[in-house]
């Protein structure tokens, strides 16, 4: 499966952003999604995962209340809904497809897209 996530951009704190991830080349509906992000000078970081349905998602505790994952079987795509954003929330943000919810479960990322939120 390919994977091409869109939607950065440049925002203050406070503001929101949506990002999108649109996948091709196998059956959406079959994989587990997720959200990473990677911020200068970091490692990459987990944001959150949804089931295949739609129905259970995580969140790592520094994003929970003030971001949303969901995603559209029927048009391939996932989104992060992001609010209330932080200076420390800059970083390039990539999703991923997997077997499950774990961290270990991911195996096809996507082309990031950056996010900068000035303070």
């Amino acid at each position: 499966v390919q994977l091409q996530a869109s939607g950065g951009g440049l925002v203050q704190a406070g503001d929101s952003l949506t990002l999108s991830c649109a996948a091709s080349g196998g059956t959406f509906s079959s994989y587990a999604m997720g959200w990473f992000r990677q911020a200068p000078g970091k490692g990459r970081e987990f944001v959150g995962a949804i089931s295949r349905s739609g129905i259970t998602t995580v969140y790592t505790d520094s994003v929970k209340g003030r971001f949303t994952i969901s995603r559209d079987n029927a048009k391939n795509t996932m989104y992060l809904q992001m609010n209330s954003l932080k200076p420390e929330d800059t970083a390039v943000y990539y999703c991923a497809a997997g077997t499950g919810l774990g961290l270990s479960q991911f195996f096809s990322w996507g082309q990031g897209t950056l996010v900068t939120v000035s303070s």
